[in-house]
């Protein structure tokens, strides 16, 4: 299919204005997602990354625009809504329940689900991850911080999400762990889930994404092939900068 075929978007930003109090962040912002795909958004900070995925997410409320998921907009609707329709949120950081054990947190994950489907799903998630399967009874705060973000990652699977929004996951990782985790999302967009991530390892991010999206002042000014972004030295000084080092060598699966 091609780039602009509409039976081939999951995700589509049309006209949104959107941001904090009297200050937009989002402007008149509009860009595509395709369906099983990794689309990788750029930009210096400040630029509306880590804001277009809240407002997908309905953390941030549309002052204008809509967003679609298959068709449908979905602006306006909560967080538990939008689990149902198949969208997972795994933020910047950590955001695991410390004193719960690993087992724990993966049930609060499935809350939505009802306990009866979450333990159905929960070995299922975990042959995902053979470092945080052997730590079930642990708890979260004694893991490492790559084990923290899998668990993070695995409790999004819990819901079987066709859309995984993840914002910054290298941060604080290892180049070993962030090679593992992005490994992990390349299997899941060739599987058929969509991903829309925001990362600054750019490199490493752009080796396993299908396209790449630049904003500046919450607006779209780049809309390209990932493997093209990667090869384009002069797109490189402009939007990426030259301070990001690159992960191990990464196969996709």
């Amino acid at each position: 299919m091609s780039r602009n075929d509409n039976a081939d978007i999951c995700i589509e930003f049309d006209d949104v204005v959107a941001g904090y109090k009297d200050f937009m962040i989002l402007n008149n912002l509009s860009f595509k997602a395709r369906k099983g795909s990794i689309t990788l958004l750029l930009g210096p900070n400040g630029a509306g990354k880590s804001t277009a995925l809240k407002a997908l997410f309905g953390l941030l409320k549309l002052r204008q625009g809509r967003i679609l998921l298959d068709g449908e907009n979905i602006a306006g609707l909560n967080q538990k809504e939008l689990l149902a329709k198949g969208v997972a949120f795994v933020p910047q950081g950590r955001n695991l329940f410390g004193q719960l054990t690993v087992y724990q947190n993966l049930e609060l994950g499935g809350i939505t689900l009802g306990m009866k489907t979450t333990h159905e799903r929960i070995p299922e998630v975990l042959e995902f991850f053979p470092r945080v399967k052997e730590r079930m009874n642990s708890m979260a705060s004694a893991l490492s911080g790559g084990e923290q973000k899998q668990l993070e990652i695995g409790r999004a699977l819990l819901l079987r999400p066709k859309v995984i929004l993840i914002d910054e996951p290298s941060i604080g990782l290892s180049p070993l762990v962030v090679a593992d985790v992005f490994r992990l999302l390349r299997k899941l967009a060739n599987q058929g889930t969509t991903v829309l991530m925001v990362e600054q390892n750019v490199k490493s991010a752009l080796k396993i994404s299908d396209d790449a999206i630049a904003l500046e002042s919450g607006r779209l000014v780049l809309h390209r092939p990932a493997s093209e972004l990667l090869a384009d030295p002069h797109i490189e000084r402009l939007f990426l900068g030259g301070a990001h080092h690159d992960t191990p060598s990464i196969e996709t699966v």
